[in-house]
């Protein structure tokens, strides 16, 4: 049999593309109209999911985003999954990771040799590889993000789980929430919240080794001060009474309140987008407590070293 061997340095290999030159002021900030668009500020109401058949509902920007869809930021895609009752369904993002919490309802998931029962409140993470099966014995919805967008601009898939599926327990997380909320230094922090981790992480303290998941709560007549990190939030409100709500802007002002801000009025149920970079505050105008679950990008900007939160 003959064999062809090609010269690599002869005209039949294959052509490479011409490169370019951008004179650095013009190219090392492309977020501005045109290039890179910035990540919007968004909101999604529960309406979504509220009625209907058995499905997984995206929160799509891709378009405002000008990536490959659906992603509801740069890396992350956030979905409301509804669930009828005896229905089962199954999700497969090409992604390392999925974080759930449970709206309502009630069911069982199965992701990989793991088979587990879950019910409203509970909080759960389990890695993407394979998929997982949800299915649901009472009527049910899930708040769900996962990094797919992530590994869709990089170009790879996964195809190892680097941790096991791991469950928070609605009772435990409400135990640990009112115990950081009477502690004595309450007062003084920024925020009353716990933060949901995995054994694996010890480095990041995080829920998977890119996802971040926050568990908090705002008090009756109470705001959280300004703060900003670089990572993306998408953020799922638990429970709130009108006149709960947030500010987000680009800059602060003289006297460290936000500039310019856009407001979001939650809803119970809902869920939005803080931009990376942004500063945002929230504001608790109501005589009942909120609760809210951000859900973002850090535990990969943590470890990387970028998340660069701050508070004013």
């Amino acid at each position: 049999m003959d064999t062809l061997t090609l010269d690599r340095n002869s005209d039949a290999r294959t052509a490479v593309a011409s490169g370019h030159f951008y004179e650095y002021s013009k190219a090392a900030n492309p977020i501005r109209p045109g290039l890179t668009p910035r990540v919007p500020c968004h909101f999604f109401p529960p309406s979504l999911y509220a009625e209907g058949e058995s499905r997984i509902i995206p929160l799509d920007l891709s378009e405002e985003l000008r990536c490959p869809g659906p992603a509801t930021g740069p890396g992350l895609c956030a979905n409301f999954v509804r669930i009828n009752a005896g229905d089962t369904l199954r999700m497969t993002p090409d992604a390392t990771s999925i974080v759930f919490y449970a709206i309502r309802g009630k069911g069982r998931a199965i992701c990989d040799a793991s088979d587990f029962e879950w019910k409203h409140g509970d909080f759960f993470a389990v890695p993407a590889v394979g998929g997982i099966t949800l299915s649901a014995s009472a009527d049910a919805a899930l708040y769900a993000v996962h990094d797919a967008p992530l590994l869709t601009y990089l170009g790879v898939h996964a195809d190892k789980a680097r941790f096991r599926p791991v469950l928070f327990r609605a009772e435990d997380a409400d135990r640990e929430l009112e115990q950081a909320k009477n502690a004595p230094a309450a007062a003084e922090r920024s925020r009353i919240s716990v933060l949901l981790a995995a054994d694996e992480f010890p480095l990041t303290r995080t829920v998977t080794h890119t996802l971040w998941a926050m568990y908090g709560t705002i008090g009756a007549g109470t705001s959280q001060k300004p703060h900003r990190h670089q990572s993306i939030a998408l953020d799922y409100i638990a429970a709130c009474e009108p006149g709960c709500y947030s500010l987000v802007g680009a800059e602060l002002d003289d006297n460290s309140q936000i500039r310019n801000p856009v407001r979001v009025d939650w809803e119970a149920g809902c869920a939005f987008v803080t931009p990376p970079g942004y500063w945002h505050a929230h504001f608790n105008e109501s005589g009942s407590e909120a609760r809210l679950i951000p859900i973002q990008d850090a535990g990969l900007q943590t470890y990387l070293r970028t998340l660069d939160i701050r508070f004013t």
